[in-house]
């Protein structure tokens, strides 16, 4: 039913990319902290940089648990389902960081997404995750559903947003700058959106 894979190549990275859905889980080191679980979509917001790393966009939101659960230990899980098509789950399991807009990496992994106009969706870090673990399992109790199309409720909310009116978003949310259990979250203010 499971297999464990080295490398996410072939069949296993042709799925990655062609899902229009995933999801990623976090969790403090507390034993009593809050458990994050969030679905990412649109699109183009994810890539496989190369065979044990992945990375996503990470949009302006109503929180940063994602953030700041990778800042205090690193800890991740993506997940894709297959809601069409034979049934298969993929996870991997690893580190991850999120990349800021002042880290000399940016231009560079924001390369890896041409598809996405990160200027309508108020980008605030790129999520980069070194796989660990790479499994996927059979899925037959997941249901067929079909992907419509992405939503265009997030960049028509973000595109009227700057530099400035987005840092003042994120610092009138409660769980942005710290997260719901009290840890670091989105470091405020943001820096400037690197021109590339």
């Amino acid at each position: 039913m499971g297999k464990t894979h080295e490398r996410i190549d072939g069949r296993l990275r042709t799925f990655i990319e062609d899902q229009p859905l995933f999801f990623t889980a976090t969790a403090p080191l507390s034993g009593d902290g809050t458990i994050n679980l969030s679905p990412k979509g649109l699109r183009g917001s994810w890539a496989v940089l190369d065979d044990r790393t992945v990375a996503y966009l990470d949009f302006a939101g109503s929180n940063a648990e994602t953030v700041a659960h990778l800042r205090e230990n690193g800890r991740i899980t993506l997940m894709w389902c297959a809601f069409t098509g034979p049934p298969n789950i993929v996870r991997v399991h690893g580190r991850g960081e999120p990349v800021f807009r002042d880290d000399p990496r940016w231009v560079e992994l924001a390369g890896h997404f041409p598809d996405i106009d990160t200027s309508q969706h108020g980008l605030r870090a790129i999520i980069v995750v070194r796989a660990e673990l790479i499994r996927d399992t059979c899925g037959y109790a997941v249901p067929f559903m079909t992907y419509d199309s992405d939503r265009d409720l997030h960049a028509r909310r973000f595109a009227r947003e700057d530099d400035a009116s987005l840092d003042a978003y994120f610092a009138g949310k409660d769980h942005v700058a710290t997260s719901i259990d009290g840890l670091p979250g989105l470091p405020l203010p943001l820096p400037p959106t690197p021109v590339s």
